[in-house]
């Protein structure tokens, strides 16, 4: 084997006491659901020491633009990267070998994603048109379209429970999908305050129309997801109810930036579903807290790639939620300690790679093996003869 296995929520002080009727019952499930995580072991047992001996353990010369995307089946034993120079390819995280190389030279490609099938994967077109297109990977034919965003994709996320999905454009949308149907065929229109949202009951889709590019994720339990807007306003909405309107609304603000948050490239909650990484395409990234909605810290030290339509593939988190990890425009791998107790949160260990910078970046969730792209991916791995 090549690698190792491995709003309503504010001032309460009891998690438990948050939510007891009515629509404030979901934050409660949430955080029954988050008790279950913990009492689970994690994944991985990651620490800092281990950390601090991961070093390339292969390179692959594949590509010849940036990747632009990484992501892992739920497995963690196949990782799949796209890259602008239209292709996508299949890399067996097990044996550290290349499996497959697709292209998609006619409509292009962005953020492939893995769904909870690992012969197939979703991502969205960068040329005709801004369609998502559901791929098979056994013999490279497409399953389903899905039209309707007007310009380029940003986000696409898979939920952590079943086939639905959500994606986010520079068009100023938010569309909730579910894969089994490629198209809305009753629209019922629902007016929360200024935005509009359509629902699809027929078919559970949803468009939330925003303004400014927004930025989505699921909860790790599938029963909530968050959508970021104008960089500075985080609205959580239950996946039932979602189009009743959010059911908790938080409006951050930074005291330490005069002209506010740089453009927000994407969320990402951490594993027990406690906190959401807010990454940027600046010097500044955010861990806010998912129940109360107020910055706990703030991770500096490293460049921004000023790059806010990249949907955030140059940050990322350990699957133990403790660290956070990101590229830097001098090519510099960054780490960060979501332990410590600073608000202004500087990196605990910094590594410099051959590349500037690092396009994106992924943790596999199931083996101690992290994955960095530039025109090159690069596997990472312990060195155990530091470890003794």
């Amino acid at each position: 084997m090549f690698f190792f296995s491995s709003g309503d929520c504010i001032g309460v002080e009891n998690p438990l006491l948050q939510y007891v009727t009515g629509k404030t019952q979901l934050c409660l499930r949430r955080v029954m659901q988050t008790q279950q995580d913990d009492a689970s072991p994690p994944p991985l047992a990651l620490s800092l020491s281990l950390l601090s001996t991961f070093k390339p353990a292969k390179v692959f010369k594949d590509n010849t633009r940036p990747i632009s995307s990484i992501s892992f089946d739920n497995t963690g034993e196949l990782c799949v990267s796209s890259s602008s120079d239209e292709s996508i390819h299949v890399y067996d995280c097990r044996q550290g070998k290349l499996q497959a190389t697709l292209y998609s030279k006619k409509y292009g490609v962005h953020l492939a994603r893995f769904t909870h099938r690992s012969s197939n994967v979703i991502y969205a077109s960068t040329k005709e048109d801004d369609t998502l297109r559901y791929l098979s990977l056994h013999d490279n034919k497409y399953i389903r379209y899905f039209r309707g965003h007007k310009k380029k994709v940003t986000a696409i996320e898979m939920s952590p429970l079943d086939d639905l999905f959500l994606s986010a454009s520079m068009d100023e949308t938010v569309r909730f999908w579910d894969l089994r149907s490629s198209s809305c065929q009753v629209r019922l229109p629902i007016f929360y305050r200024m935005n509009v949202i359509d629902v699809d009951d027929e078919c559970l889709q949803g468009l939330l129309n925003t303004s400014g590019t927004p930025t989505v994720a699921f909860d790790p339990s599938g029963l909530t997801f968050a959508v970021g807007l104008n960089s500075e306003t985080i609205k959580m909405y239950d996946v039932k109810t979602f189009d009743k309107g959010p059911f908790a609304t938080w409006n951050l603000a930074d005291s330490q930036t005069a002209h506010g948050f740089f453009s927000w490239t994407s969320l990402k909650f951490t594993n027990d579903g406690k906190h959401i990484l807010v990454t940027t395409s600046g010097n500044t990234h955010y861990l806010v807290d998912a129940f109360e909605g107020n910055i706990k810290q703030r991770f500096e030290g490293h460049i921004g790639l000023q790059t806010p339509d990249n949907g955030g593939c140059d940050v990322g988190l350990t699957p133990d939620g403790r660290f956070v990890f990101a590229g830097s425009q001098d090519g510099n791998l960054c780490l960060w300690d979501i332990e410590n107790p600073n608000v202004d949160n500087k990196p605990i260990k910094v590594t410099r790679t051959e590349h500037t910078p690092l396009t994106c970046l992924g943790f596999n969730p199931k083996y101690t093996m992290m994955v960095t792209g530039n025109e090159e991916l690069a596997i990472w791995q312990p060195d155990i003869t530091m470890t003794v």
